[in-house]
């Protein structure tokens, strides 16, 4: 199948500001684009692209002072697959995971493993381990958390979240992410597209965030917001939680005067 993916964000800048963004699709799905991806700034910017530590491709520009527009817009192909089910994947003892992995078993900004480690062990220490566990967690986590959009807050971590039992996609994955890394298992954060294909409409179209564990010598996506199996997730970015992949990243004051994110199938040619 194809799906079509993009985005509209304006900002206003009180004065030039220098801005990072990583909204480009992640290098890995990069044989996958079938209409490339097309992007302009209003007023037009000089504008380059690097690929951080965690292989994301951003986007460096300055934001004049005024109404800024960044657009982008593009085709991929995708298997139409819901995401894999692996039941029998076994977790890797530390002492055998690949060097790249040990970092997605440290604490970060927004996923506290020391505050969050006995409560994780109360609660998933008996489950068996493997995939078996990592769906322990994203259960606990979708029901014991309660989605609302007005609740929204930049700041909130893990182990808030854990204690006031509410927030938004974000906060779903930072929750499942601490409690994975405090069970020795490898977990990072992700955010990118995900439209409605295959399940009702209930959510209007914004970025969403879920996660990556490593079971058995690869990583696999599993998602506490929805916790179940969805089709078409287009990866964006990858880090150890929000803090490392902001959709912008501005080094100066802004405000966000409009959003908007679309992803749905199109009819391929004939």
């Amino acid at each position: 199948m194809l799906i079509r993916y993009g985005y509209e964000i304006t900002l206003t800048c009180p004065q030039p500001t220098a801005l990072v963004c990583l909204l480009s699709l992640h290098e890995d799905r990069a044989a996958d684009v079938r209409v490339p991806e097309t992007t302009f700034t209003r007023p037009e910017v000089p504008v380059s692209t690097y690929l951080d530590l965690f292989g994301n491709r951003c986007r460096r520009l300055v934001a004049p002072a005024g109404d800024f527009m960044i657009w982008g817009d593009a085709t991929i192909e995708d298997d139409g697959a819901l995401d894999p089910l692996v039941p029998e994947a076994r977790e890797t003892p530390v002492q055998d995971l690949p060097d790249d992995c040990l970092g997605y078993l440290m604490g970060s900004r927004y996923c506290e493993t020391d505050r969050l480690s006995q409560i994780a062990w109360d609660l998933f220490g008996k489950a068996p381990p493997g995939w078996a566990r990592v769906q322990a967690v994203c259960d606990f986590v979708h029901t014991h958390i309660r989605f609302d959009y007005m609740q929204a807050r930049a700041t909130r971590t893990a182990f808030e979240t854990f204690h006031e039992r509410i927030g938004v996609c974000r906060d779903f994955a930072h929750l499942a992410v601490a409690f994975c890394r405090c069970l020795n298992i490898p977990a990072r954060y992700v955010n990118g597209h995900l439209g409605d294909i295959g399940v009702p409409v209930v959510d209007p179209m914004d970025f969403s965030a879920w996660i990556e564990v490593f079971l058995d010598g690869a990583w696999y996506t599993f998602d506490p917001r929805n916790n179940v199996r969805r089709i078409g997730r287009i990866v964006v970015a990858r880090g150890r939680d929000a803090a490392d992949v902001p959709l912008i990243n501005s080094f100066g004051p802004h405000v966000l005067k409009s959003f908007r994110v679309w992803t749905y199938e199109v009819p391929a040619p004939l």
